[in-house]
């Protein structure tokens, strides 16, 4: 166990020193690793040249703090608008005209038909409506999420208060994911976001500074929808007023029958305007959205389309020709900043419901400041601590163990570095437990080579006992915490995450420093003075 050849000194020094020198910029200013990144050619792989540097939280250098809330009112008139076109569709198919319409309720709809053969007709396809309620732990819940009931010639379907609990809870997991493709697409590193109770969700943004943006890119329902612009003569059933952009808030009569909506678009990038030079968003349809798109503009030359964003008509162009090749552009006197924005928006896709803001704040970067300056005490403290410990204990070999704890550490933020990870007050903390996890493993070997000593053995045959008998030892006790680690990566967030990160860092490079560079130092030691007792 102490016989290394010189092949293999020399591999583990170079990883070594590699993964410490991923840790060298962050000992460089933001300046100075943009100018270094800037220089080096690009047929040069990233990795010779780190630049990466490890990303403070939002607990340390500052940032935006969003609390969003579900609009379960928005969330219920939706569900209403889809129940009433599917009745519809559903009268449509078995040939029943209802008397009087289909009238909206505040959670369902009512219809009255002309007389009790007309309710059977119908009354199998309406149930077909009413869908089980699932949970993904125990199945089947035996509740559905619309209830019929027919009385005489009228039916009434109603949204089950289960069933608006469970699109509640679809709609927070849904938009977790949208609001989460909007946040990365804003540039920044490991957004913290989460559900926060039943129907509220949490957004931690490190770093940006701007909540107004951040508000505007996470507010947006971003619901597109491209509609005909209604002309004389169609029935006010049909129609539909709306807000005009270009037309200063006027209202404008638009037709309910939706072409193609936003779910369809592939790609939204801004652009320029190659006639006018003003921004523009260009944007592609998928296979299905092109069809569509195509047959209504070849149908429907010379009529204006909306384009309506929100409930708003950002847009409304005249279709001079058949649009064919499934991409388009939409113009809306924009800004830059809303041009880029709005290609966010529409590249993250749409958000199941309206999200409102119930709690926004700005943390500061000297709350984070004043947060590393003690967490930089306590880490710098403790380690003193542990190292004046291990010598008064073990002496050199103490030594030997302090020198493979700050290379552990160094190695530790060289690998945060190089994976981007973000560094939150746990994520110190995760680093602090892990000195003593190092430590631990280097106790567990000097005290096996102390045991082996006492047992007879020469001084040559007790290191090689010490090493090779507490190896297994240190596999299966990191192995557990690391197991652990994993967990608390899996289903933690936010900082449980980030400590988690930390902590399985730290494991793996705590293996190698106390089994491997320990090991080597002694090997060394032992080679160079042919010691005949050994100082534990």
């Amino acid at each position: 166990m102490l016989r290394f050849s010189t092949t293999k000194v020399v591999i583990m020094l170079a990883v070594t020193a590699f993964v410490c020198l991923l840790a060298v910029p962050n000992l460089m200013a933001p300046d100075t690793r943009t100018a270094i990144r800037q220089a080096v050619p690009g047929w040069v792989p990233s990795w010779l040249v780190p630049t990466q540097a490890i990303v403070l939280g939002l607990d340390l250098q500052g940032g935006s703090h969003v609390l969003l809330e579900v609009d379960s009112n928005d969330l219920v008139r939706s569900q209403v608008a889809t129940l009433r076109d599917d009745v519809r569709r559903v009268l449509r198919e078995t040939r029943v005209a209802p008397q009087g319409g289909i009238v909206a309720m505040p959670r369902g709809v009512q219809l009255r038909l002309a007389d009790a053969a007309d309710v059977e007709k119908v009354m199998p396809r309406l149930r077909e409506l009413s869908q089980p309620i699932s949970n993904a732990i125990i199945g089947q819940t035996g509740e559905r999420n619309i209830d019929i009931t027919a009385n005489g010639d009228s039916i009434q379907l109603t949204l089950s208060q289960a069933g608006v609990d469970e699109r509640v809870r679809r709609a927070v997991d849904q938009a977790i994911e949208v609001l989460r493709r909007r946040v990365d697409a804003l540039g920044t590193t490991e957004p913290n976001i989460q559900r926060q109770g039943a129907d509220r969700i949490l957004v931690q943004v490190p770093g940006l500074q701007d909540p107004q943006r951040l508000k505007e890119i996470l507010g947006r329902t971003a619901k597109l929808q491209f509609r005909f612009m209604a002309e004389g003569g169609a029935s006010p059933l049909e129609v539909e007023m709306m807000p005009s952009r270009d037309s200063g808030g006027q209202m404008m009569p638009v037709e309910r029958r939706v072409i193609v909506e936003g779910e369809d678009l592939t790609d939204a990038q801004p652009a320029f305007d190659q006639r006018t030079g003003e921004p523009i968003v260009n944007f592609r349809f998928n296979v299905r959205g092109a069809q569509r798109f195509g047959q209504a503009t070849s149908e429907n030359v010379g009529r204006p389309l909306a384009i309506v964003l929100d409930n708003e008509i950002i847009s409304a162009p005249r279709i001079l020709q058949p649009i064919t090749g499934g991409s388009g552009q939409i113009s809306g006197n924009f800004t830059v900043e809303q041009a880029n924005n709005l290609a966010i928006l529409l590249r993250a896709g749409a958000l199941p419901a309206k999200l409102t803001i119930v709690e926004e704040r700005t943390v500061g970067p000297g709350l984070g400041q004043d947060s590393i300056e003690a967490g930089r005490l306590a880490a710098i403290v403790g380690t003193i601590l542990v190292a004046i410990y291990m010598i008064a204990c073990y002496g050199l070999f103490g030594v030997m163990a302090n020198i493979a704890v700050l290379i552990n550490v160094i190695m530790i933020l060289g690998l945060l570095s190089a994976l981007g990870a973000t560094l939150t007050l746990p994520g110190i903390a995760g680093i602090v437990l892990t000195v003593g996890m190092a430590v631990d493993a280097n106790v567990l070997i000097y005290e096996r080579i102390r045991e082996e000593r006492r047992m007879g053995r020469s001084v040559i045959s007790a290191l090689d006992a010490g090493f090779s008998r507490a190896l297994s030892t240190i596999v299966d006790s990191n192995i557990t915490t690391l197991i652990a680690a994993v967990v608390l990566f899996l289903l933690g967030s936010g900082p449980v995450r980030g400590f988690a990160v930390t902590l399985s860092v730290g494991i793996v490079t705590t293996v190698f420093t106390a089994f491997t560079l320990t090991r080597l130092m002694v090997a060394l030691w032992f080679r160079t003075l042919r010691p005949t007792t050994i100082p534990l």
